[in-house]
């Protein structure tokens, strides 16, 4: 199994630089954030334009990746892929199609996104344009020896009330997508700590879509229950202090939240997980500059390492 972390939490470093630190640290691989070079997106990066990859930049980035012993994981690129706007939408797709065609060449084995939804159709009609969707979007990958996942994310911070912006979020879902594309090239990117704040059992998860887990983003989570049950399930309405504020739950660094680690390799282990670990930094307390991203990234690393490799 490769531990690695995802890329875009690091700014203003080319992706050598990342590959350079990865290596330094001990990390074997990195999850490689592919959005448009020009976008608004928080969280995101653009670590290689996919849009304008040339051969000879994928000859650099090849050699560069044997230098510093790293596998890329995915290539990551997470917009809403349902968007209501047509143009908008197409656009998403066609930049997509430009990750998976990079992910092709550079030897990349999965690229990560999301469903998204449209706001303005019902829950069976966003489902019925996933399925064309999406079944042309896994064909296209599989024709360029790719696999596509979805990560679980709900998304909250999409709409001003905070209400879920994704049809992937839940097992409800997963069952509704992978009967709509059944493909085994189409899987999750199962992040835990997003189940684990709308309390669902992600072991059981675990468990039972073993065979849909391609990569694990290791990304923890510390939920209040006090404030849950003062906000109910749909969480906070009204004086948000930003666009994921639901009041009752908060994104951490592996190791400072709720998620006992242990406990999940020890599910991984019996589901014979063997891909990719990955850490989603996210923590907003190590995130002013990248000195304090890396002491974030630094801090995951020295706790998950010891229980992913079982040292004594």
């Amino acid at each position: 199994m490769k531990f690695g972390f995802l890329t875009g939490c690091l700014q203003n470093m080319s992706l050598e630089e990342k590959m350079n630190y990865a290596h330094q640290v001990g990390f074997t691989a990195l999850d490689v954030s592919c959005w448009p070079r020009e976008n608004t997106r928080d969280y995101s990066g653009s670590d290689i334009d996919v849009e304008n990859l040339t051969d000879a930049e994928v000859t650099k980035i090849k050699s560069d990746q044997q230098k510093y012993n790293i596998e890329f994981s995915s290539l990551a690129y997470y917009d809403n892929m349902l968007d209501p706007d047509p143009q908008i939408r197409a656009t998403y797709k066609a930049h997509l199609e430009a990750v998976i065609i990079a992910a092709e060449k550079l030897g990349t084995p999965l690229v990560g996104c999301f469903t998204g939804k449209n706001q303005t159709k019902s829950i069976k009609e966003n489902f019925d344009d996933f399925e064309v969707l999406f079944t042309d979007l896994v064909s296209f990958a599989e024709q360029h020896h790719v696999k596509l996942m979805i990560e679980n994310c709900p998304m909250p911070g999409w709409q001003e009330d905070g209400l879920p912006a994704t049809i992937s979020y839940s097992p409800e879902f997963w069952d509704e997508m992978f009967k709509r594309v059944p493909s085994s090239s189409f899987g999750l990117n199962f992040d835990p700590s997003h189940l684990a704040w709308m309390h669902i059992d992600y072991l059981d998860c675990l468990r039972k879509y073993k065979d849909r887990i391609f990569h694990i983003d290791a990304k923890d989570v510390i939920v209040d229950e006090e404030q849950f049950h003062y906000y109910g399930i749909f969480g906070k309405k009204l004086n948000r202090q930003h666009e994921e504020d639901l009041g009752f739950w908060t994104p951490v660094i592996p190791g400072l939240g709720d998620i006992n680690w242990s406990e999940f390799y020890n599910v991984m282990k019996e589901i014979g997980f063997d891909s990719y670990f990955s850490i989603e930094h996210e923590d907003r307390r190590f995130a002013d500059n990248n000195k304090d991203v890396e002491a974030g990234l630094e801090y995951a690393y020295n706790h998950l390492n010891p229980i992913i490799h079982e040292f004594k």
